[in-house]
């Protein structure tokens, strides 16, 4: 991997979903910081449409327990369609994602006990003593899920920024009617997804590996004439 030219691509280099955190809480002024940081986010006419539940101690546990028992009764529903599918590099790239991380933990392929257990950790914040939930204003429509997906890259970056751990989390957002529930949110609110942080185990094996990016030349075309 090349040296970074600037701080931001050093964020970006060393930036990753941190899967394993340890117990200790964040000081208040620390996440204050973070979520300074991230809203200067830009968005579509400045409409800034996040908002962002931050759940810790008992709140959190009491929203984990409710993911767990809707995971449990299989119970899904999203606020936002999932991909229809994942076809050709796709589904490379998340296979590749996939298998690195059950590598990391000594997972087999076909060990589907320990792979949904694994699983299930995204319901447990892998461990983090604070989790955001980001909701956006059903009016804003696709834009207002754009701009907090902006929002959600911003609020990673500003973690890793202070020395924080932190992962985005779409498994949140696969259970939204428990969030809901919880936390009693209002219908006008979708929600978007979760970013879980805290400080990084580096100890546990899971924190170990890094998913690989596409060429420049895979993504970017510059036409001239």
């Amino acid at each position: 991997m090349l040296p970074a030219e600037n701080e931001l691509e050093e964020l970006l280099l060393t930036r990753h979903s941190c899967r394993s955190f340890l117990a200790q809480g964040v000081p208040e002024k620390d996440l204050q910081t973070v979520f300074r940081i991230a809203q200067r986010t830009p968005s579509w006419c400045n409409t800034q449409p996040w908002q962002v539940e931050l759940l810790s101690g008992a709140a959190r546990d009491r929203l984990s327990t409710a993911l767990l028992e809707a995971a449990s009764a299989e119970e899904r529903g999203s606020d936002l369609p999932p991909p229809a599918g994942y076809e050709g590099v796709y589904q490379e790239r998340r296979r590749e994602s996939g298998y690195q991380l059950y590598a990391s933990l000594g997972i087999e392929r076909e060990d589907f006990e320990r792979r949904t257990a694994q699983a299930r950790e995204n319901l447990r914040f892998f461990g983090a003593p604070h989790v955001g939930i980001i909701t956006t204003d059903r009016l804003m429509g696709i834009y207002g899920v754009l701009d907090c997906g902006g929002y959600i890259a911003t609020l990673l970056l500003a973690a890793e920024s202070i020395g924080l751990g932190a992962i985005p989390q779409a498994a949140i957002a696969m259970h939204s009617d428990a969030v809901r529930r919880v936390l009693n949110l209002s219908e006008d609110r979708i929600v978007v997804a979760a970013v879980s942080l805290g400080y990084e185990d580096w100890s546990h094996p899971v924190n170990s590996y890094r998913t690989s990016r596409a060429s420049l030349s895979e993504a970017l075309s510059h036409s001239r004439t």
